[in-house]
């Protein structure tokens, strides 16, 4: 595809994307409603969810769109200020105090790695470009200095990924390679729920996760299985679960994204929740930024996802919001009227191969 048959269909393909999005995030929050129907369950918690994924998302378009550097560096600091601070009790933000717990510590860094390499890819001069991977080494720190082994070796990975990703004509290989780990992980958290695994491995993979998750884990497949539909209603899974009404440290979550959808609203719910995820990678293949800004981005998001069905990240709404943020950015149009060549030292770029 030619540069210039790129930017003169650009403004088809912002279109789907956006259409797509509004879908999907409108049935989230009504499918909540429903799920809540009837119930003393609270919705809230999800309807503030989808509210900062959106406000997020409209905020990274508007301003990447405008200062794209500055926009990604400004959300890289906010991430790692967000990410320092949240063990004080920062509002939406305190860190989870269940042992191995995977929520803002881990979440936030791979997040900001994610916007600083963005913000890198856009940079014009290699001092810059310089500064913004710097940043994201310390955002590895961050985590690392927060106790997250888990955040650093994300942050990490985006890093090697952002690099790599200068070496890929296609983005669609690359996205589809992210949607394949996220799914594995996926997959993964739901066989040891269910405990289809074999012994040695079960019991190797419970002692990285703790017999506590793995416990609030097998509540969450019950309660799937005897209200398959509509669920049990938005934020009753601590009610109705053994596990979480005898532990002081659960919080009334079941430590995993995936498994408290399903849990809480059904299958439909669970859908919904794996729907946003392939919207955003809809989203960044239909991308006009460069292959390396979208893959970057796809990267952080992914390890997001993989954070989501392992812990309590999505229960955090700065974790959310820059998840959107983080998206908004890297589908933003570039400046100059969509000029695709915005981001130097890039060969191709845009190529759905």
């Amino acid at each position: 595809m030619s540069a210039s048959t790129g930017r003169s269909a650009a403004p088809e393909r912002r279109a789907g994307p956006d259409l797509v999005g509004v879908l999907v995030l409108g049935a989230c929050a009504g499918w909540s409603l429903v799920a809540a129907a009837g119930r003393e369950a609270r919705p809230e918690g999800v309807l503030l969810a989808v509210l900062a994924v959106a406000a997020g998302y409209a905020l990274g378009r508007i301003s990447g769109s405008l200062v794209p550097v500055a926009a990604a560096t400004c959300a890289a600091t906010a991430g790692l200020l967000l990410a320092y601070a949240s063990r004080d009790g920062v509002p939406g933000a305190t860190v989870d105090p269940l042992p191995g717990h995977i929520g803002v510590s881990a979440a936030l860094p791979a997040l900001a790695a994610g916007a600083a390499c963005c913000g890198a890819w856009a940079a014009r001069t290699a001092v810059v470009r310089l500064a913004l991977r710097l940043l994201a080494v310390g955002c590895a720190g961050t985590a690392l200095a927060l106790g997250s082994a888990a955040g650093c070796a994300a942050a990490l990975g985006v890093l090697l990924c952002s690099l790599a990703a200068a070496r890929m004509r296609h983005r669609t290989v690359g996205l589809a390679g992210l949607a394949a780990v996220a799914a594995l992980v996926a997959v993964g958290s739901v066989a040891v729920a269910e405990d289809v695994l074999p012994d040695g491995l079960t019991v190797s993979l419970e002692g990285q996760l703790t017999p506590e998750r793995v416990l609030l884990w097998r509540d969450a497949v019950e309660l799937a299985e005897d209200h398959p539909v509509r669920g049990t209603g938005p934020d009753r899974f601590g009610g109705l679960s053994p596990v979480a009404r005898q532990s002081p440290v659960a919080a009334g979550k079941p430590h995993s994204a995936l498994l408290q959808q399903a849990a809480e609203q059904g299958a439909v719910g669970a859908t919904l929740l794996g729907a946003t995820y392939g919207w955003i990678l809809y989203a960044l293949w239909r991308s006009p930024r460069s292959t390396p800004v979208v893959l970057t981005a796809g990267a952080a998001l992914t390890a997001l996802a993989a954070f989501a069905c392992v812990g309590n990240a999505l229960s955090f709404t700065p974790v959310t919001m820059g998840a959107g943020l983080l998206a908004g950015l890297a589908t933003a149009r570039p400046p100059g009227d969509g000029q695709q060549g915005a981001e130097p030292g890039v060969g191709v770029v845009h190529a759905h191969g």
